[in-house]
Formats: structure tokens, C-alpha cells, sequence
């Protein structure tokens, strides 16, 4: 994170220097910002890993949409049939995230998917308590949910 706060501040650096202040050139100063700090990462141990953290990031955006797209298309077609298909549950989640920021974002990334709401936390943290609209196979459901934690916490470590 504070790699990321790094990055940021060397393309407000940028767009001050440049004093051309637009979105585009935002994007260029924390390009260029990147790039520093990801030479930089070897010398400050502070750093380590930042590089990795961006293409992972994309691929997670990418990844999330997709199941986002394609939970909004179940939802509105049983919406707009006159039968429903939706067979509600809740279901247990065992959790790999340990820390409080990589559980919030675990449930909140569940809940924003249609079809899907973070109920509760066990009291050990460890266990994450899922509605889901459409529980017709229960271990495929938790197969696609491990894989978005799975995800989330590539970004996060």
C-alpha cells in the first residue's frame, strides 16, 4: 500500500512539474511512476513485489466484470421469465483471508455480484456466511466464490 501511495504522489509530482492538469497526464505521470518504483523495488525492500501487484490488478478487474456480466444476465433472465429458476441458500465459505481488510473486501466483492450476499463472519474469522439466489449446485457455487477470494487476496499479499 504504501508502494501504491509512492506511485501516486510521483504522478501529482508529474502533473505539477508538467502543469498540464488532466486525466490523461495523470495516467502518464503514474505510468512513469510505476516504472521508477518497479526499477527501484530491488534496492528497497519496502517495495518488493509492487511490480507484480498491477497485472494482477487488470486481470482481477477483468475477471470480476466477467463474472459480474454474467450474474447480471442469470439474475435478469429469471426476472423477466415467468418461471422462476432461483433456488435461495445460504451456504459456509471457509475463508483463506485472515485479516480484517482482506475479509471486507472478500465479502464486499461477493456481495456487489448479483445473486450473491455476505451474511456474517464466524466468530473465529474464518468461516464467511453466503445467500446465493441460485444454489443448484452448491460445491460449483463455492468453487467460483474460492476462486474470487482466491483472486482478491493475489492483489492484496
Amino acid at each position: 500500500m504504501i508502494a501504491f501511495m509512492w506511485n501516486l504522489l510521483l504522478a501529482l509530482i508529474w502533473v505539477v512539474l508538467t502543469g498540464v492538469f488532466n486525466g490523461y497526464n495523470f495516467l502518464i505521470g503514474f505510468l512513469l511512476g510505476y516504472g521508477s518504483l518497479s526499477i527501484l523495488q530491488r534496492h528497497i525492500t519496502l517495495l518488493n513485489g509492487y511490480s507484480r501487484r498491477l497485472p494482477n490488478l487488470i486481470r482481477f478487474v477483468l475477471f470480476f466484470f466477467k463474472e459480474l456480466i454474467k450474474a447480471n444476465f442469470k439474475v435478469a433472465f429469471d426476472v423477466i421469465t415467468p418461471i422462476w429458476y432461483m433456488k435461495p441458500g445460504v451456504i459456509a465459505l471457509p475463508l483463506e483471508a485472515r485479516t480484517d481488510l482482506e475479509i471486507t473486501l472478500v465479502a464486499n466483492l461477493i456481495s456487489l455480484t448479483p445473486g450473491t450476499l455476505s451474511l456474517d463472519v464466524s466468530d473465529d474469522r474464518r468461516v464467511l456466511f453466503i445467500h446465493a439466489m441460485f444454489l443448484d449446485n452448491e460445491e460449483e457455487l463455492r468453487a467460483e466464490l474460492k476462486e474470487m477470494e482466491r483472486r482478491a487476496l493475489e492483489i492484496l499479499r
